[in-house]
C-alpha cells in the first residue's frame, strides 16, 4: 500500500519517516533512577523486537541517571519530559537521542527556544505528544469538549512554537483513549503537515483490551499508509506492546521479518489439544528470527489444504497429527511429540 509522504528524521541509528520501516517504540515502566533494571528491561524491549524506548524523566536524578543508562543500551532513548525545560536539557546533556514533550508546558518563549537549540546542537528531533488528557483550557473551551479538531489544534500550536524559534525536526502524536477520536485526529493531521506521525491509542488498557483498541486504531491508519512509528499502550509488561506492535505491522505486511503464525480456531473435528499445542508452538517461537509461517491446524480438512501457503504445520488427527511442509505430508507423529518433532523441523529448515 502507499504511505503518506513524511519528512525522515533521524532518532539516534534509526531513521522515521519518509521511506524508512515504521518503527516501534515502547515505554520503560521502571524507575529511570534505578539504572540497572531501567538497563535490563530496556535490553528485553530490544530482544523482543523494539526499535526505540522512552523513558519519563520526573526530576534531576531521573535526568542525570540518564548518562548512565546510555552508555549501556545500544538503542536510541527517548526523554519524557513535562513541566521542566532544565529536565530536557539534562537530558540532551546526558545523550539521549530524542526528546518528547510539550513545548507549551515548559515555560515562556525562552525557555522554549533554548531546548530547541540544544537540540538542534546535537541533532536530536523532538516528539511534540498531543494527548485528549492534557488539553490546553483555551482550546478546550473553544471546542466545550475533547474532540480531533481540538486535538489538532493543540498540536499545530505546539508545532508553530518550535517553528517559531527555528527548529522542525519535529515529529508528532495525537493520541486518545477513544479509538474513533484517535483515527479521526491522525487523518486530519496528516493532511495539515508533512512531520512525521507517531501513532497510539493512549491508555489503551490491560494486554486482552489494549490490544484490541489498538489493533483497530493503529491498523485502520496504517491500512490508510498514515503513520511512520508506533507504540502500543498496555497496562502490563512492555514487552506485550512489542509484541502486539509488531504483529499489527505483519499483519499489514509492513514487517516481513520472524514467524508468522497461524492457527485454526478448532471445531468438533478437532481430535487433539489443539488450543495447549497451538500456545506451546507460539511460546517456544517466540524469539526465533526465520522469516516462515507456521500453522497449526486442527485436522486434515484445514491443514494442508487450507494452510498450504505455509511453509511447515500440523495437521490434527485422533490422538496424532500429520506434519506437512508446503502441502506436503511429510510424516505421522503422536500427538504428545508434535510440539517437538515440530520444532525439529523448523531448525532444520
Amino acid at each position: 500500500m502507499d504511505r503518506v509522504k513524511t519528512k525522515r528524521i533521524k532518532v539516534g541509528n534509526t531513521f522515521i519517516g519518509g521511506n524508512s520501516k515504521i518503527a516501534v517504540q515502547s515505554m520503560t515502566n521502571t524507575d529511570t533512577r534505578n539504572v540497572e533494571q531501567t538497563v535490563k528491561q530496556i535490553k528485553e524491549l530490544q530482544e523482543a523486537g523494539c526499535d526505540i524506548i522512552r523513558c519519563a524523566v520526573p526530576d534531576i536524578e531521573a535526568g542525570e541517571a540518564i548518562k548512565k543508562i546510555v552508555k549501556d543500551i545500544n538503542i536510541p532513548l527517548v526523554s519524557d519530559i513535562h513541566f521542566d525545560y532544565k529536565l530536557a536539557l539534562k537530558s540532551i546533556e546526558n545523550g539521549v537521542s530524542a526528546l518528547r514533550i510539550n513545548p507549551g508546558n515548559i515555560g515562556s518563549i525562552d525557555r522554549v527556544r533554548e531546548v530547541a537549540k540544544a537540540a538542534k546542537g546535537k541533532n536530536i528531533p523532538i516528539r511534540i505528544g498531543v494527548n485528549s488528557g492534557s488539553l490546553q483550557k483555551d482550546i478546550l473551551n473553544k471546542y466545550g469538549k475533547v474532540c480531533a479538531e481540538a486535538l489538532v489544534e493543540s498540536a499545530l500550536e505546539h508545532v508553530n512554537i518550535l517553528e517559531s524559534v527555528n527548529f522542525d525536526d519535529i515529529a508528532i502524536s495525537i493520541k486518545s483513549s477513544n479509538v474513533i477520536q484517535m483515527i479521526e485526529s491522525y487523518r486530519m493531521i496528516s493532511r495539515k503537515v508533512s512531520y512525521p506521525l507517531h501513532l497510539g491509542v493512549t491508555e489503551a488498557g490491560t494486554i486482552w483490551r489494549g490490544t484490541i483498541k489498538s489493533s483497530i486504531g493503529i491498523g485502520t491508519l496504517l491500512s490508510e499508509g498514515i503513520g511512520d512509528t508506533i507504540r502500543v499502550s498496555l497496562t502490563g509488561n512492555p514487552v506485550e506492546e512489542v509484541k502486539v506492535g509488531r504483529e499489527i505491522l505483519r499483519s499489514l505486511a509492513y514487517l516481513n521479518e520472524g514467524i508468522e503464525f497461524i492457527s485454526c480456531p478448532t471445531c468438533g473435528r478437532t481430535r487433539i489439544d489443539l488450543i495447549k499445542i497451538a500456545e506451546e508452538v507460539e511460546q517456544r517461537l517466540s524469539n526465533c528470527n526465520k522469516n516462515i509461517k507456521v500453522a497449526v491446524m486442527g485436522c486434515v480438512v484445514n491443514g494442508p489444504g487450507e494452510a498450504r501457503e505455509a511453509d511447515i504445520g500440523i495437521a490434527g488427527g485422533n490422538g496424532e497429527g500429520l506434519i506437512f511442509k508446503k502441502g506436503e505430508i511429510i510424516k505421522k507423529v503422536n500427538e504428545k511429540d508434535l510440539v517437538n518433532e515440530l520444532l525439529k523441523e523448523i531448525e532444520s529448515m
